[in-house]
């Protein structure tokens, strides 16, 4: 009940930072309920396919995708309050975030996967629906050169896991993976936690000058 709770708290705000992405792109209401229902179940979506889980989640679940929609519609009503508000919906992201990476690694578990294979499938459910959005909205994906992101997710699905296969309690697992993860995503935008970057546009630059001949 706890997750499903979060689940539909997550899949709204998601779905609301896909709206906006594409309000900016100028797109038709069919448009933003697209990029809407995309960022908030594709990550799920992909997951399953990719675990051969069916049916899908949405499908097993029409409810989420009817969510995902009237969520998606009203932001374009309530945009500039949801701007306003920016800082709220971080943090109902990075709670999103968590709570997708948890159910994520639940489902592969469930389904007697590796333990690798399930904390890629957290990672799955918590990225791809933001990686879809911002390929939709043809934009550089920001969850792989933003504050940490992915890396939040892998660690949350291996705690998660972790905490199972030591036996703890189910509850205790997802309430304390929710308060770690949670608290190291916030952390991360608040501090700009990021992994190292990698500029290889630089190297070639100076290579290219190198090979140059010389007058």
């Amino acid at each position: 009940m706890l997750l499903t709770t979060l689940y539909i708290i997550g899949i709204t705000a998601e779905a609301m930072t896909g709206a906006l992405a594409a309000g900016k792109r100028h797109m038709d209401w069919f448009g933003v309920m697209l990029v809407a229902s995309a960022t908030a179940i594709g990550g799920g979506t992909v997951r399953d396919i990719l675990l051969g889980h069916y049916p899908l989640g949405w499908v097993a679940n029409p409810q989420y995708l009817v969510i995902t929609c009237m969520a998606g519609l009203f932001t374009t009503i309530v945009a500039p309050l949801v701007v306003r508000f920016h800082k709220v919906f971080v943090l109902l992201d990075s709670l999103g975030l968590i709570v997708f990476s948890i159910i994520g690694c639940r489902v592969a578990m469930d389904m007697n996967l590796s333990p690798l294979i399930c904390i890629v499938a957290a990672v799955v459910t918590g990225v791809f629906g933001g990686l879809l959005r911002d390929l939709i909205t043809r934009r550089p994906p920001m969850v792989l050169h933003k504050e940490l992101y992915a890396s939040v997710a892998f660690m949350a699905g291996g705690m998660y896991y972790g905490m199972l296969y030591l036996a703890m309690p189910e509850t205790i697992t997802t309430i304390a993976t929710l308060v770690v993860g949670f608290t190291v995503r916030v952390a991360a935008v608040q501090f700009s936690w990021s992994l190292p970057i990698f500029k290889f546009e630089e190297v070639a630059k100076v290579e290219q000058e190198e090979l140059e001949p010389r007058s």
